[in-house]
This record gives structure tokens, C-alpha cells and sequence, in this order.
């Protein structure tokens, strides 16, 4: 008996594979971090190899430890880390290199070539993305210059790319001589390859990223009754399953958060901060530093559009107290730590370790902590770090406005982060609205068991996933006007203190 869809959750940080009941409540989760490879400063990489074991060990565990069978299973979605880029042999399923991940800044020369003439803006308008190192196109032009064959096996149909969905999508089905090579909408929709309108890859786009077209997937709706492909006797399920899902992680939590309609937005907290806005199927192209990209396709139903601000940096930023300086020993610390001081007393953290993201887009910004005295501690750097989050978010929702004429009344929240309940708090006195959070807040491996489960009959519609959603907790504005007008203005000057630091040739 099917009772159930799993949902493998391909992180920036770890992977999780979840399992869902037809309520939306989770039955069954594992997870484990993989290694952050950081060779170079600005540069960020993950072993593919080390991503496909985590996915088969977290699977695995997953069902080992509850009493889910493979075949209770209805089917399978897949969401991941969007843009990082990966390429591997065709026959015998080694990658060439390492993924080289969304965060890494080494493509800026790249971008910067391509922005300073008439192609930044057939980018923009074809694909809804402003040429910048964050996307898939960038990484996959430096791999194919850079790594040595590559190139002419490409050319060959032999090296072939994916983001991090298509190299799960395509081991779990098999890999070597069996594996199904394929992408979605919203993962295609982030690599300034493929054209928003016509939803395939661009002649004029693989030209000027010089991408030869027999490397690239297929691309598929984000959900489809008949299924991307099947796993495999011999992979982590041990039988075969339908995989019928598959999103990016930014547009999984949209469908997690029910975000079905035109004018409903989430924003999810992780290694970074995703604010995106259902724009129907309407593609609304941003004045105002924001991205145009593909919120979901479902089955043979037009593509739905969204407006998405990214941030690079915030959950990370909580990491860096941690790993880097030692401060915390865990991220739950930094809130106790923060909790010690009642304000910054001045102090902002900055935190653009790879340049700045929506609505900036400076390459050229690296993070700062501006307003220290002898007079601060880690308590208050703890605080900074979270408020950061918070004006971050505002950057972001002040450009959403300005662009859909839509003003945010509540804000969805959902993520790690949103354990956190003074960073949450500060998000609310920051923004000056409501924050909401959902019973279930890993809504991106939510959202890829939705859209597998609606596209194999095991939902009805969206109106039933609509009547899953039930809210854990709302946070309220409590800061005076003046202190929120104040805070954002000190936020904003410190912004300006990081541009121009480094030279972007």
C-alpha cells in the first residue's frame, strides 16, 4: 500500500531524504553534511562523488529507522542546490572536476566581460538573469576552458552537465549506460542558458557561454505523470520507483509553503536567503535588481513565473561563527549569545563573503563589521550577524515592492534558520510586518514530495495540499518606527563600506 512520498533533499550544506504522509506530516528523515572544498579564497566546491554517497546513505538510514518500506512509497521528488554546476563522463559516470558550487566568485571576469557590452542585456531579457558568478552558465564556460578534454568530449556527446538534480536524477536511475539525463524548468531557469519564453535552451545564450548543446539535459516540466525515469533494483531503494518530481530547492518551498497563486511569497533561510513572489504566468522583469525566473511548471499546465531576491549569505554567516571564528560551538548558540545584549549598540556585520547578491550585485563587495569599539563583544557580533538576516530580507521585499506593486503583509518564513526565534523576531521588527512559520518548516523537501505526489495521483489538487498548511508560530513588530527607520539607515551605510573592495577585471 502507497501511503507515502519520499523526497531526496540535495543541500548546500548536507543532503536529507524525508518522507511525507498524505497530511504533509513528516514520517521518516536522515541527513548528513558533505564537505565544503575551499581551495582558494572566493572559490567553493563539493565532491559530486561524496554528494551521490550521502544521497544512498541518507535513503537508506531513513528507511532503516522507521518502519516506511520502499514499497509504501507512491513516488519519489528530487530538490537541490540550484546553479552548482557539475559535469561527468557519460559512460563511466566520473566527474571531470569537482561541482563547483553556487556561492564561488571565480567566473566574475566572466560575467564582468559579459555585462560591459549588448550581451548583459540579451541575457537579461532572454533568460531573466543578470550575467553574475552565481549562475550555472558562468561555471560551466571557466569548467569547459579550464579542465583539460573537457571541451572536446563535450563536443563529443561524451561530458555531459547538470546541476546537482540531474546528477542525482541521473545515478538513481542507473547512471553508466542507464542513468536518464535530465533537468527541469526551474533548475534550467538558473543557468542563463535557456530562454524564460520558450522554455528550451537558447542557440544565442549557449553561443555566447560557448556551451556545446549535445552536453545539456533535456528539460522537463517540475512535475509529470509520466515519470523522469524509475530507480533501480540496485540502488538505495533496492526496487523500482517513479521519480515524478523535480524543482530547485528555492521553487520547492514555494509549492511546500502553498505559494499556488499570483501574489503569494515566501522567504526561506538557509545557507542563504531566498525571497520569491508567484507572479502567475506573467513574466514580470525587474527594474530593481531582482531575478525573473521559473517558479514551477506542472505537468502539461503553462509555466508559473516568480520575481526572486537571493541573498548569498545568511545562514552561512551563523556558520563562520562557528567554524571560522569559534565563537559558537553550534548555531542554536548564537541566539542564546545574542539574547545577552539587548541591541548592537552600533555594530553591523555585512556578511558578503562572495560579493553582494539581489538587489546589489557587486562581485566587487566583500563582507565587513563596521561600528566597533573596545566596548563590544561576541554578544553583540552575535546579534549583528542575525540582524543582518533581517535587513538582508528588507533589501530584498523594498525591491519586490517597487517591482510588482505588491506589499508584503505578512511574510511566510521557513528554513533553519526559523528555529531560531530572536532572529525570527528581529526579521519581524525589521521588516515591520508579520512573520509566519508552518508546522512544517523543511518546506523544500515538502514542496518536491508535493509535486511528485500531485503528478502521481496521490494528491488531488492544490487545494488539498492548500488545506495541509497550518501555521506554528507569528511573530509581531514590536520596534518603534524611528528605531527601524534608524537601523536600516546605519544598515545602509554599512552596505557602502563594502563595494569597490576587490578589483573585478
Amino acid at each position: 500500500m502507497a501511503d507515502f512520498v519520499g523526497a531526496v533533499d540535495q543541500g548546500t550544506t548536507s543532503t536529507r531524504f524525508m518522507v511525507f504522509d498524505h497530511s504533509g506530516a513528516e514520517v521518516a528523515r536522515h541527513q548528513l553534511e558533505h564537505t565544503q572544498v575551499l581551495p582558494r579564497p572566493g572559490w567553493v566546491e563539493h565532491n559530486p562523488v561524496e554528494i551521490w554517497e550521502r544521497t544512498c546513505a541518507v535513503i537508506k538510514t531513513a528507511l532503516n529507522t522507521s518502519n516506511v518500506k520502499p514499497e509504501n512509497l507512491a513516488a519519489l521528488g528530487i530538490t537541490n542546490q540550484r546553479e552548482t554546476t557539475v559535469v561527468w563522463n557519460r559512460r563511466t559516470g566520473r566527474p571531470y572536476a569537482n561541482a563547483i558550487v553556487w556561492q564561488d566568485t571565480r567566473t566574475d571576469s566572466i560575467a564582468a566581460a559579459l555585462d560591459r557590452t549588448e550581451n548583459g542585456n540579451v541575457i537579461r531579457h532572454k533568460a531573466g538573469l543578470p550575467p553574475a558568478t552565481y549562475f550555472s552558465g558562468g561555471k560551466l564556460r571557466w569548467l569547459l576552458d579550464n579542465v583539460e578534454g573537457l571541451r572536446q568530449d563535450a563536443e563529443h556527446g561524451e561530458a555531459i552537465f547538470g546541476t546537482v538534480d540531474t546528477w542525482v536524477l541521473w545515478n538513481l536511475t542507473g547512471g553508466p549506460g542507464r542513468g536518464v539525463h535530465v533537468t527541469d524548468v526551474t533548475n534550467a531557469s538558473r543557468t542563463m542558458l535557456m530562454n524564460l519564453t520558450t522554455l528550451d535552451w537558447d542557440d544565442e545564450l549557449l553561443d555566447l557561454f560557448t556551451v556545446p548543446r549535445p552536453m545539456l539535459p533535456e528539460i522537463k516540466p517540475s512535475a509529470t505523470p509520466e515519470p523522469y525515469g524509475m530507480t533501480t533494483d540496485t540502488g538505495p531503494f533496492g526496487k523500482k520507483l517513479p521519480i515524478t518530481g523535480m524543482l530547485g530547492d528555492q521553487q520547492a518551498a514555494m509549492a511546500g509553503q502553498v505559494c499556488f497563486a499570483p501574489g503569494e511569497a515566501k522567504n526561506t533561510y538557509g545557507t542563504g536567503n531566498f525571497l520569491l513572489l508567484n507572479t502567475g504566468t506573467e513574466i514580470v522583469r525587474s527594474t530593481s535588481g531582482l531575478l525573473t525566473t521559473v517558479c514551477f511548471k506542472f505537468g502539461a499546465e503553462p509555466a508559473t513565473y516568480a520575481l526572486e531576491g537571493s541573498i548569498a549569505v545568511t545562514g552561512a554567516a551563523v556558520q563562520w561563527l562557528r567554524d571560522q571564528l569559534g565563537i559558537i560551538s553550534g548555531a542554536a548558540q548564537s541566539e542564546t549569545l545574542a539574547a545577552q545584549v539587548t541591541d548592537t549598540d552600533g555594530v553591523y556585520f555585512v556578511p558578503a563573503f562572495s560579493g553582494l547578491f539581489a538587489p546589489y550585485w557587486r562581485a566587487d563587495a566583500r563582507g565587513v563589521i563596521v561600528g566597533l569599539s573596545r566596548f563590544h563583544t561576541g554578544a553583540h557580533l552575535a546579534r549583528a550577524t542575525l540582524e543582518a538576516i533581517g535587513y538582508q530580507t528588507r533589501d530584498v521585499a523594498e525591491a519586490m515592492e517597487r517591482d510588482s506593486g505588491v506589499r508584503l503583509e505578512v511574510l511566510k518564513v521557513d528554513g533553519g534558520v526559523t528555529a531560531n526565534d530572536l532572529a525570527m523576531q528581529l526579521q519581524a521588527d525589521i521588516l515591520g510586518v508579520p512573520v509566519s512559520r508552518p508546522v512544517v518548516a523543511e518546506t523544500t523537501a515538502l514542496g518536491a514530495a508535493y509535486a511528485a505526489g500531485l503528478a502521481a495521483g496521490f494528491w488531488r489538487d492544490t487545494g488539498e495540499l492548500r488545506a495541509n498548511w497550518h501555521e506554528s508560530r507569528r511573530w509581531l513588530p514590536s520596534w518603534t518606527q524611528d528605531r527601524r527607520a534608524a537601523g536600516y539607515a546605519g544598515w545602509r551605510k554599512a552596505v557602502q563600506r563594502t563595494l569597490d573592495w576587490v578589483e573585478v577585471d
